[in-house]
């Protein structure tokens, strides 16, 4: 087996467990936490298998972008959190250190490695320019689709943040 196919596999690994971590946290800032592994997870995934371009663009758009979203609802949404999540910190923390632990491995087996090198997957690698394009001439409904959800999650979670008057003060 190469490394390459170990740091898939790794990889596979920590996205699975982060992501089932995030799914199964009570609360919502683990939750979140374990989210943004997974996504950068994903996104060293992606580099392994040649798509650099693809690896920014899910550390920009979604462990940036739609992570600081998810916060700004969980802040104007109030949530109190439950008091039987707290616990010492290092029960609370250790499985995202461990998991982000691994995350840091594999990123300096990359720079160690050049991932970019030739290995055992052909690299096929396109220009943002060609990838725009191709993606908004073939899958412009679908991108205005993906945008409009967007719009319509974050109206809703405005309509779920406002005051209805009911407090007092």
């Amino acid at each position: 087996m190469s490394i390459y196919a170990v740091m898939f596999y790794l990889l596979g690994a920590v996205i699975v467990a982060a992501t089932a971590l995030a799914i199964t946290r009570r609360n919502l800032m683990h939750a979140i936490v374990y989210l943004v592994l997974s996504f950068i997870g994903t996104a060293m995934l992606f580099y392994l298998l040649g798509a650099p371009f693809l690896a920014v663009l899910e550390v920009v758009i979604y462990a940036g972008a739609i992570m600081v979203l998810f916060l700004f609802i969980v802040m104007m949404l109030e949530v109190k959190p439950d008091e039987r999540t707290l616990g010492p910190f290092l029960r609370q923390w250790a499985p995202a250190m461990f998991l982000g632990g691994i995350c840091l491995m594999v990123m300096a087996g990359f720079l160690v490695l050049n991932a970019g090198a030739p290995g055992p997957l052909p690299l096929v690698t396109v220009s943002p320019l060609v990838f725009g394009r191709f993606l908004f001439q073939k899958y412009w409904l679908a991108v205005e689709i993906a945008s409009f959800l967007l719009f319509v999650a974050l109206v809703g979670a405005l309509y779920l943040g406002r005051d209805n008057g009911t407090t007092e003060g």
